[in-house]
């Protein structure tokens, strides 16, 4: 059944033109994932289709009695509410009941003898057994735990901006109506909830529509992907990998179009300059089509380029941090840290909101101080951090001007001189937006330029904090084809598991519960090798990249390898190029395998159990080799 109709709808705020007569059919059972760059309006598609906001032209049909919840990025919530107030704040008979026994339970606590409350509290509590709102308040409270939110009765008011987020997600997740719409749900939320958010919205009867960055969250939630290509909503069936394989072909189509148009341009105007004279109607149209095959231009794809920038040296010496600790009041967040970082290290840190971690990278930055310890940076470093403020950026400059002032001239790792407005091109701000002032950009497109900000100085070292937030999976693309070719060490703090996959070769927990805040042991990626039922791969303490000197290991006998580990090694560094080679041709043969789907799942499978072994097999050879 179909929910929700958008028929040829616009949308323009000022002179930026959005939506341009495009259609869109929301039916029962969708699972949709919007896609698009940033500033290029799918927050304002969604605020259509939740009826926050009317088209310029066209309609949005929402038909019968659908009901659509919709979740902002920054949601709008009663600072003078309860965490569990807030919540119980919809129409539902469930909801309206809750929200009254919660009401009356707080205000009992503040005066236990009040016998009118105590009676109210009979009565809302006797409601509660015939409609069973004790498991829906429990429910409601097992959801809010799930998001890593456990005080109930604190004011909205006192939560931090993460906090506020998650409790309105909560919300919208305990009454999601017929449409659930999602602006960047996983935003302020840790791995392990988002986890249980991919599964309690795989499971979910309601349709849903989410906008999101998360890779894996596309793969595994979505059963249909639209994206948002100049103006108009391009609608794939199936999942991210699948829209992967539907996008390529679309795009060799509009590419191969766009080479016959330039073909057929260029002969026409070739006409035109032997002096054809326009006497006929015949002659007339042809110079009107010639006119309108100079407005209309397809995707060449030719603006997607691999950033390779040229490399600053690094010498042996990186970083040596020794007994750093940090408190703020009676929250201690570390205490006791030592950290190195070498050359060619590629490093994801992680761990649950709140333990402190980008106040570590914050003190290893210089950015703010630690309480104490000492912190040694090598004579070569180049740093550059990527933080969640976007500090530094002018409001009042333009785009281009910005970027000329911070770096001039750049040179890629083959020589090439690259030019400011044709780095701004690689981040996606094409060359007729160049001029615009910085303080009229999106707050997505405003990260996208703090992120070249950060990579035009040509780091040796380069700190991410949390970089997937608020970055459209365009830039994503472009970030990871510079982290291809950099060479430099890395630091990446993120919740996003496909990017710490696809871009670091260690995990590191860092746990606010361990005895000293921190644990430092590595494991290398992907990142599930971290959860408790993957082995830990390296375990003495001159190993690990994070170590605390509130803890020491007891001396251990030094174990050399047996002669059947020894045999087993060699036969494990002859395996994993094996393993590398077919794992290289599998994603070779996805990548050229076009729209046949089937032999797509195929080929999937097949990648994704060469992954597993893979990874196996790299375990053991760590384990093995550490010994050697």
């Amino acid at each position: 059944m179909n929910l929700i109709t958008l028929d040829n709808i616009s949308k323009r705020y000022g002179a930026r033109l959005l939506l341009d007569q495009t259609s869109l059919l929301i039916n029962e059972g969708d699972r949709i994932g919007l896609l698009g760059r940033n500033g290029s309006g799918k927050s304002t598609l969604l605020r259509l289709i939740a009826g926050h906001e009317t088209p310029d032209d066209g309609q949005v049909t929402i038909w019968g009695h659908v009901r659509v919840r919709y979740l902002a990025q920054e949601p709008d919530l009663d600072d003078d509410h309860t965490v569990l107030e807030a919540l119980f704040q919809s129409d539902t008979p469930q909801m309206r009941l809750l929200r009254d026994y919660e009401r009356v339970s707080f205000r009992l606590q503040a005066q236990p003898h009040n016998p009118d409350l105590q009676s109210q509290l009979i009565e809302l509590s006797d409601q509660m057994t015939r409609h069973d709102g004790w498991a829906a308040e429990a429910n409601a409270k097992a959801v809010l735990t799930k998001l890593g939110v456990t005080q109930f009765t604190a004011e909205i008011g006192t939560l931090s901006g993460g906090q506020r987020k998650r409790v309105a997600l909560a919300r919208a997740l305990l009454d999601p109506g017929h449409l659930l719409i999602l602006d960047e749900p996983t935003n302020h939320i840790d791995a392990d909830a988002i986890d249980w958010l991919e599964d309690y919205l795989t499971h979910m009867e309601s349709a849903l529509l989410m906008v999101t960055h998360d890779r894996y969250f596309l793969e595994r939630v979505v059963n249909r992907i639209v994206e948002l290509d100049r103006r108009q909503l391009v609608s794939y069936d199936g999942n991210y990998q699948a829209y992967l394989a539907q996008r390529s072909e679309r795009q060799e189509q509009l590419s191969t179009a766009e080479e016959k148009r330039r073909r057929l341009l260029a002969r026409e105007l070739e006409w035109l300059r032997r002096g054809a004279q326009a006497r006929s109607t015949k002659q007339k149209a042809r110079k009107q089509r010639i006119a309108e095959m100079q407005t209309i231009t397809y995707d060449r794809n030719d603006s997607r380029v691999a950033m390779a920038l040229a490399g600053r040296r690094l010498g042996k010496k990186v970083l040596e941090a020794h007994n750093l600790s940090k408190a703020y009041d009676d929250l201690v967040l570390f205490k006791g840290l030592d950290f190195s970082l070498q050359a060619g290290d590629r490093i994801g840190v992680v761990g649950p909101n709140g333990a402190g971690k980008s106040t570590f990278l914050d003190v290893l930055a210089g950015k703010t101080p630690a309480d104490s310890g000492e912190i040694i940076w090598g004579p070569t470093v180049q740093l550059s951090y990527f933080d969640q403020r976007s500090e530094d950026l002018r409001d009042e400059m333009t785009l281009v001007d910005y970027i000329t002032e911070l770096a001039p001239l750049i040179r890629t790792a083959d020589g090439e001189r690259v030019e400011p407005p044709q780095m701004l091109e690689w981040f996606l701000f094409p060359r007729e937006e160049q001029r615009t002032l910085i303080g009229s950009l999106s707050g997505g497109e405003k990260r996208r330029l703090y992120l070249l900000r950060t990579l035009v100085h040509q780091p040796n070292v380069l700190f991410l904090d949390e970089p997937t937030n608020d970055l459209d999976v365009e830039t994503l693309t472009v970030l990871e084809e510079f982290l291809d070719n950099f060479e430099g060490a890395l630091v990446v703090v993120s919740h996003d598991r496909y990017f710490l996959d696809r871009n670091v070769d260690f995990i590191v927990p860092f746990d606010p519960d361990a005895p000293a805040g921190v644990l430092g042991t590595r494991y290398p990626a992907p990142y599930r090798a971290v959860k408790p039922s993957k082995p830990k791969v390296e375990k003495a303490p001159a190993t690990s990249v994070l170590s605390s000197t509130a803890v020491s290991p007891s001396p251990s006998k030094e174990r050399k390898l047996t002669w059947k580990e020894k045999q087993e090694l060699a036969k494990l560094e002859t395996r994993l190029p094996e393993l590398e080679a077919k794992q290289a041709e599998l994603a070779e043969a996805i990548n050229t395998a076009g729209s046949d789907y089937q032999k797509l799942a195929e080929l999937s499978t097949a990648h994704d159990a060469t992954t597993a072994e893979l990874d196996e097999v790299m375990l053991r050879w760590l384990e093995l080799d550490e010994l050697s």
